[in-house]
């Protein structure tokens, strides 16, 4: 892509966060999806961002290999799948950019508003949700990831509600994501939002991309994650009020 210095630079941040989140804190993934919706065309960006995703799973998932929870990633991935057609029939519908960016918005203010109130009560050391909260969650995670790669705080209050603990929490994360990231490539490439442009410029952005990921599995052993997160959450907050009522 023949993109302006400015926007490169920016580009490569969000490339190095999305290493982060992947390794360390996911709900920094929002703040990515927030600021490329604002520095490209919602519709593209989301084609933009999703090969980034993916070259940070795959990392996230061989240092995370061995804490995984597969049974509570199987009891969610059939409620995902309803999400992601729901999704695709939204992007399908919705050409108008700024249908997206306002869609955008919406979800992440409120998945913000949701794991703030999930942060303010402490998590149950068990399994702890019904079968309609496993439907809901499963089919607005599926919207959510299909729709604009913002299905982390979703995955965040299902894996605190199931108990798990913080290697499980990221390893099991890293299984889900990696799945429905590559169900999304030929459905986003049948929407034109993959393209050869679009790949090019994801080349560009692999050493930032693995760079974020080595700091993530460092900076997860040394900066306390709850007041990462609260900056963060901010952070989001800002950029989905920014998509919600424009520059």
């Amino acid at each position: 892509m023949d993109l302006p210095t400015g926007l490169l630079i920016i580009t490569a941040v969000c490339a190095l966060l999305i290493g982060i989140s992947k390794t360390a804190l996911p709900t920094l993934g929002i703040f990515v999806v927030a600021v490329m919706a604002t520095i490209f065309p919602a519709r593209e960006s989301i084609g933009i961002v999703l090969p980034m995703l993916i070259a940070a799973d795959l990392v996230a998932v061989v240092y995370y290999r061995r804490s995984v929870d597969w049974p509570t990633l199987f009891r969610l991935l059939p409620w995902v799948s309803g999400g992601l057609a729901i999704g695709f029939l939204f992007l399908f519908s919705m050409e108008s950019g700024r249908a997206i960016e306002i869609a955008l918005g919406l979800i992440i203010t409120a998945m913000v508003v949701l794991q703030v109130r999930n942060m303010r009560n402490a998590p149950s050391a068990k399994a702890d949700y019904s079968k309609l909260f496993l439907v809901v969650i499963g089919t607005l995670a599926g919207f959510t990831t299909m729709i604009g790669n913002a299905a982390g705080p979703v995955m965040a209050i299902f894996l605190l509600a199931a108990g798990l603990q913080k290697q499980a929490f990221i390893g099991t994360g890293a299984w889900f994501f990696l799945t429905v990231n590559l169900i999304k490539v030929p459905l986003y490439a049948s929407l034109g939002l993959i393209t050869i442009s679009s790949l090019t410029l994801n080349a560009v952005m692999l050493p930032f991309i693995l760079l974020g990921t080595w700091a993530g599995i460092r900076l997860i052993r040394l900066i306390p994650q709850k007041l990462f997160s609260v900056l963060i959450l901010i952070l989001a907050l800002a950029g989905g009020l920014r998509l919600l009522f424009g520059t």
